[in-house]
């Protein structure tokens, strides 16, 4: 049952969502859709944070078409641009009292060297900035409670690239590897969740990690386009191997959300090999993602780049859950 940390957790094993709301961002496809949607399936309100309304309207109506009685809501939202991003953080605080659920969830993957609309690299700038920022103006909705959760979606390629380099994080001092740049957002998702983890008070809320594994999504597959012949041939073999669906790549999601065992700082993922299927488990992510001085290195940085100052009571080493 629920908070007996059983080995096979499953979306029936998410508790009564009645009462409670929850923003998604990218919930318009893919992991962000059927973490919204079995959210709505248990009660709970759900803001389907989108780059693209129309698709993200057309998201919510498939969403009720399954939970009728549901309370689904589409917030325009692009990452990629800061003032967009504080425009939906006034769009939410506007229309709900408390957010008892913030999943940052969207991301883009493999792509050329771009920047946002701020002139910082795509892929980081998207990934990692655009929802520390959307934290940092959110975070005082969440009600002082373990129940309340930031869960940030990272990916098993937080390992990718080597260390990474805050002096150049937009890869103006060497050749651009979207590869690298993909897996050093990842891992300042990791970064970030654990930094803020610290700086939460006791008794919550909770900020968590989770990856879905290899989930056979739209951007997954559309992220392969941007990659090489032999990339995209070795992508297609090992699909039925490696990959799961996005249902099931939505349950460490969905377990860090909403599992009363959970406790901050933790990262959920799959628990088969490599991390890449089975059932949501904790797991262990990168030794440098551990690295307690990066941690607050990216945070200082996150604040400068995006202009964002965290409330008060998230001071620097102030609180643990450790």
């Amino acid at each position: 049952m629920t908070g007996s940390n059983p080995a096979h957790w499953t979306a029936q094993d998410i508790p009564d969502q009645h009462g409670r709301t929850a923003v998604i961002t990218g919930a318009n496809t893919g992991i962000g859709f059927e973490t919204a949607k079995a959210l709505a399936l248990r009660g709970a309100e759900v803001v389907l944070a989108v780059r693209d309304t129309n698709k993200g309207k057309c998201a919510a109506e498939e969403i009720t078409l399954v939970a009728p009685t549901a309370r689904v809501h589409v917030q325009r939202l692009d990452l990629s641009s800061l003032a967009s991003v504080r425009d939906a953080a006034g769009g939410l605080r506007d229309a709900y009292a408390r957010i008892d659920l913030l999943i940052n969830n969207a991301g883009v993957m493999y792509t050329p060297h771009r920047t946002t609309s701020d002139g910082y690299e795509l892929q980081f700038g998207t990934n990692h900035l655009g929802h520390f920022a959307l934290t940092g103006l959110l975070l005082d909705l969440l009600p002082p409670s373990p129940a309340s959760r930031v869960v940030t979606v990272s990916s098993a390629g937080h390992r990718m690239g080597g260390p990474i380099d805050l002096d150049d994080l937009d890869w103006r001092r060497r050749p651009y590897d979207r590869t690298a740049s993909y897996g050093h957002s990842k891992l300042a998702n990791l970064l970030f969740t654990y930094e803020l983890d610290r700086r939460l008070p006791a008794g919550g809320p909770l900020a968590v990690a989770a990856h879905p594994g290899g989930a056979d999504t739209t951007g997954s597959r559309s992220a392969m386009s941007h990659s090489s012949a032999l990339t995209r041939a070795a992508f297609a073999a090992i699909r039925p191997l490696l990959l799961q669906s996005p249902e099931r790549g939505a349950l460490p999601v969905l377990r860090a959300a909403t599992d009363p065992g959970v406790r901050g700082g933790e990262y959920y993922g799959p628990r088969g090999f490599q991390q890449s299927k089975g059932d949501p488990k904790v797991v262990r992510s990168s030794p440098q993602s551990y690295d307690t001085e990066l941690q607050r290195r990216l945070w200082a940085l996150s604040q400068e780049m995006t202009g964002i100052e965290f409330p008060s009571g998230t001071q620097p080493g102030r609180y643990s859950h450790e």
